[in-house]
C-alpha cells in the first residue's frame, strides 16, 4: 500500500540531500521518480533542485494552482512513476497535499514531501499543517541548534545579518538568510535583538 510521507526539520538538515538520495536509490534500480519544487524556489535555477553537499536533479517547478494529482497521473500514463518527490513541500497549497494523498490512494505510488514545519515566526505553513494532519508517516529530519540541542526553530536575517520578526511568511532562501536554533534560543532572539550564546 502507497502512503504520503512527510520528513521535515528546520533550516540546514538535509532534506534536499535525502530527496536527492532517495530518488536515486529508485533510478539505479532502473525505477522511474517524478521531482516537484515549487516554481518560485529558483536558487538552484528554475526546475532544478541543489544540496548544499553538491548534489542535483531536474525537478518538475509547479505553481499552487496546478493541480498535481493530474500531472502526475499523466506521468504515470507516460511510464509507470515508482515514487513521486516533492521538495520545500511547506509550499504546496492544502488542495495540492490533497491531490498528493490521492496519488498514493488511487495510482497507489509512495509520495515523499520534504519541508519545514514551521516559518521564521513559528507559524506553520499551510501545507506543513495539512501533510502533519492527513499524511501516513511523518518523519523528523534533526539538525542542531548553535548550542548542541535539536533544532526546531528558524530565524530569518535581513541583509545585514539582522533578526527579522515580521514580514511575507514566504522569502526563499538559504544560508544567508536563515539560522536553524532551539525553541529556547529562538525565544530569545525573537525577544531581544542579540545572538543568544
Amino acid at each position: 500500500m502507497a502512503k504520503l510521507y512527510f520528513s521535515y526539520t528546520a533550516m540546514n538538515a538535509g532534506k534536499s540531500t535525502l530527496l536527492l538520495q532517495a530518488s536515486y536509490n529508485y533510478r539505479e534500480r532502473g525505477m522511474r521518480t517524478a521531482i516537484f519544487i515549487a516554481s518560485f524556489d529558483d536558487r538552484a535555477g528554475r526546475g532544478r533542485i541543489s544540496s548544499r553537499i553538491g548534489l542535483e536533479a531536474d525537478a518538475y517547478p509547479f505553481d499552487s494552482s496546478e493541480d498535481l494529482f493530474a500531472i502526475i497521473s499523466r506521468m504515470h500514463a507516460e511510464g509507470a512513476l515508482a515514487c513521486v518527490f516533492v521538495d520545500e513541500a511547506q509550499f504546496l497549497a492544502e488542495a495540492q497535499v490533497w491531490q498528493l494523498a490521492r496519488v498514493a490512494d488511487e495510482l497507489h505510488i509512495p509520495v515523499m514531501t520534504y519541508g519545514l514545519r514551521t516559518d521564521f515566526q513559528g507559524k506553520l505553513f499551510p501545507g506543513s499543517r495539512e501533510l502533519l494532519a492527513i499524511a501516513d508517516e511523518l518523519r523528523e529530519v534533526r539538525t542542531i541548534c548553535h548550542c548542541g540541542r535539536k533544532a526546531t526553530m528558524v530565524a530569518r536575517l535581513d541583509s545585514d545579518g539582522r533578526i527579522v520578526r515580521e514580514g511575507a511568511q514566504v522569502d526563499v532562501g538559504g544560508n544567508e538568510k536563515y539560522v536553524s536554533y532551539c525553541r529556547r534560543h529562538w525565544s530569545q532572539i525573537m525577544r531581544c535583538e542579540a545572538d543568544p550564546a
